[in-house]
């Protein structure tokens, strides 16, 4: 994972397209580009482009990608629809693919598409998420249901162990919405059983958080915490409805209303600066990008790997599917807001 000198050209396509031709750089020598062709070509397929996280990852896919001289096929984004990600894969194969990046966000409804592969001995490195069937060479991932137990016992401690809190959950199709929901439930009904939890499904969409949680505070003017899975969707429209119902009162103030997220991006960083909300889990994009490339260069040239420790503070899991490396996800407070160590410091 050496970096290089040579960039690979860009064009924007929803998010981002990565050429897979590298141009020469170096005052016209083109042995840059010739050493990128050279390397197994690597079909990507973004999430999504409407959260900030995921925007994110795509800015670091495309750097990394051009640091590493890496030869990857033009990069697609799947939109949150399971349709387009089957459609987006079947052209990587079509145009040569020796390995796959996806985070399919419906993580139940992908196992015929890593069949397929499979069966084609193609590697696929899914990132962040957890295809529930088929096969996988990587999961690139933090442990989901630490989010929730980390969640849970910040917000139980800020409420003093009483109080009602307004669950914004994922979509319960993916693992991730998953892990968090029943973490975060089974830590408040074992450590703060007098906390009442409003669990609010969303499906990752903000709006549909917006409409939820401006029904809960009407039946609910009570309510003393927010519990948001992702702040890349949900941390705007909510500070938004907050603001407009008088109810965005700083921390510290009488009538805050204890939130924490999950995602890292600087907009929550800032919103924790402002005491606007009280705290994150911070979800590596960085190094989500960064090993989700080493992993599919690995794959496309036959290495193996295996559980235990990493090199990169991190430890490989067995699945029954597949392998996973759990990358580190710390919480964020106004204690460490500005440590120039977390992603969303570093990130334009």
């Amino acid at each position: 994972m050496k970096p290089r000198s040579c960039r690979i050209a860009a064009t924007a396509a929803v998010v981002v397209v990565l050429a897979g031709a590298a141009t020469a750089c170096g005052r016209g020598d083109a042995s840059g580009s010739s050493t990128a062709a050279a390397k197994p070509a690597l079909g990507i397929d973004l999430p999504r482009a409407d959260s900030d996280f995921w925007n994110s990852y795509a800015q670091y896919i495309k750097q990394d990608a051009a640091s590493q001289g890496l030869n990857t096929l033009p990069v697609s984004n799947s939109q949150n629809d399971v349709t387009k990600l089957v459609a987006n894969v079947q052209i990587f194969q079509n145009t040569g693919a020796k390995a796959v990046v996806m985070a399919p966000q419906d993580t139940g409804a992908i196992a015929s598409t890593l069949e397929q592969l499979s069966a084609k001995k193609i590697p696929v490195v899914s990132v962040d998420t957890r295809p529930d069937k088929g096969d996988v060479y990587m999961v690139v991932r933090a442990d989901n249901k630490a989010y929730g137990t980390k969640a849970c016992e910040f917000l139980g401690k800020q409420l003093g162990g009483k109080g009602k809190v307004a669950e914004l959950q994922g979509a319960l199709s993916s693992i991730n919405g998953r892990d968090r929901s029943e973490a975060f439930a089974a830590c408040m009904k074992d450590k703060f059983p007098n906390i009442q939890v409003i669990e609010l499904a969303t499906d990752w969409k903000g709006d549909v958080a917006s409409a939820k949680l401006q029904s809960t505070l009407a039946a609910h003017p009570d309510l003393n915490g927010i519990y948001m899975q992702a702040g890349g969707v949900f941390l705007q429209p909510t500070l938004a409805l907050l603001q407009q119902k008088g109810l965005l009162k700083p921390v510290g103030q009488p009538g805050h209303i204890a939130i924490i997220s999950n995602d890292g991006i600087p907009q929550e960083f800032d919103a924790i600066r402002k005491g606007e909300i009280d705290a994150t889990v911070s979800q590596p994009a960085d190094l989500y990008a960064k090993y989700a490339l080493y992993y599919a260069q690995a794959g496309a040239e036959g290495k193996t790997f295996k559980p235990g420790p990493t090199d990169h503070d991190s430890t490989i899991i067995q699945l029954p599917n597949g392998l996973e490396d759990q990358l580190p996800a710390p919480l964020v407070t106004k204690e460490n807001v500005d440590d120039k160590s977390l992603w969303g410091n570093n990130v334009s």
